[in-house]
């Protein structure tokens, strides 16, 4: 079965949305460590963004250190565009 290659840039905004909601979340918890609903809502949104970062590496090469894999020939990112260029689908 051929996968289909997700377009870089929607990934990418994805990706962006899904930090905002984890990183502003957290900033709530600092205050209200408590929140059960914010506590789900952050678990929920962490694992959103694990996942996008994770697809992001497996077709684009990684963002951060976390998806990136020493075992792999993706250590070469230099020679792709960088997330901030115009990349296209």
């Amino acid at each position: 079965m051929n996968e289909k290659k997700p377009c870089r840039k929607e990934l990418l905004d994805w990706i962006n949305i899904v930090s905002f909601a984890v990183d502003d979340t957290k900033l709530f918890l600092d205050t209200h460590p408590c929140d059960q609903d914010a506590l789900e809502y952050f678990h929920e949104f962490k694992c959103q963004r694990i996942q996008a970062l994770n697809e992001y590496a497996k077709y684009y090469g990684p963002l951060t250190l976390d998806t990136a894999d020493s075992q792999t020939e993706r250590w070469n990112w230099i020679n792709e565009p960088w997330p901030w260029q115009e990349g296209g689908c």
